[in-house]
């Protein structure tokens, strides 16, 4: 079932990112960023069997966010793309502050419903350390470099009709890169080199598809600016 709850999710993430634009415009792309990036630093602290390989919940809210900055890069440029990038990396670094003050206030005795809820938080969130770390160093050069080969291949090929080239080839080796780099900072010691590279190679694939399955959502977007012609 895991598998199907995947792609009701993938599903999901994309139409609310259409949402988003539609009714609020360029700002709700910007909206959408640091809900992608808060949301998926808290799911990836679930590992689950997906396709009969481990892997970590969190990919496609946080892949989503590629999308948003290539739709950004192709509707409002590079300058815009690069701002929601750096909206994404302050709101992750201002959740870990605001939780870890949170962490500070002791449940009230004898409430059982307010200490089960510390403890739960205090489970999820006392791994951010070393989670938001490889997540600030993934997300910051996988987003940067996916601003700078999104322009750089829609000089190569410009035109509407090669928007899906330049989508798939910016967003594909900018998520290689976040892989890459969020598997070996957050999870290297944590488990046996079999199975973080299992987790590199299930995370980097399924971000893989998620590339993909992008792609009909950004001239989606397009048509949407081209129908309402929402500027901001």
């Amino acid at each position: 079932m895991n598998e199907v709850y995947w792609v009701v999710m993938l599903v999901a993430n994309f139409l609310l990112v259409i949402l988003a634009y539609k009714l609020f415009g360029k700002k709700g792309l910007f909206i959408w960023i640091p809900v992608a990036t808060i949301v998926a630093n808290i799911q990836v602290v679930q590992t689950i069997e997906l396709f009969g390989l481990a892997a970590t919940l969190g990919n496609i809210v946080y892949a989503s966010s590629f999308l948003v900055t290539d739709i950004l890069s192709e509707l409002y440029g590079k300058k815009e793309a690069n701002r929601a990038v750096w909206i994404g990396f302050f709101s992750v670094i201002v959740m870990t502050i605001l939780m870890y003050l949170a962490l500070l206030f002791k449940p009230l005795e004898g409430d059982d419903f307010s200490i089960v809820t510390y403890e739960s938080l205090d489970t999820i969130f006392s791994l951010m350390p070393r989670i938001v770390i490889a997540s600030l160093l993934a997300y910051l050069v996988s987003q940067r470099h996916d601003v700078w080969a999104y322009h750089f291949w829609k000089n190569k090929f410009p035109g509407v009709k090669m928007i899906w080239l330049r989508n798939n080839l910016s967003t594909m080796i900018s998520q290689l890169l976040d892989s890459l780099l969020f598997t070996l900072v957050a999870f290297y010691g944590k488990y046996e080199l079999i199975m973080l590279g299992e987790i590199f190679i299930t995370t980097y694939l399924l971000k893989w598809i998620v590339a993909v399955a992008d792609t009909p959502f950004i001239y989606w977007a397009i048509k949407i600016k081209t129908l309402t012609k929402n500027e901001e």
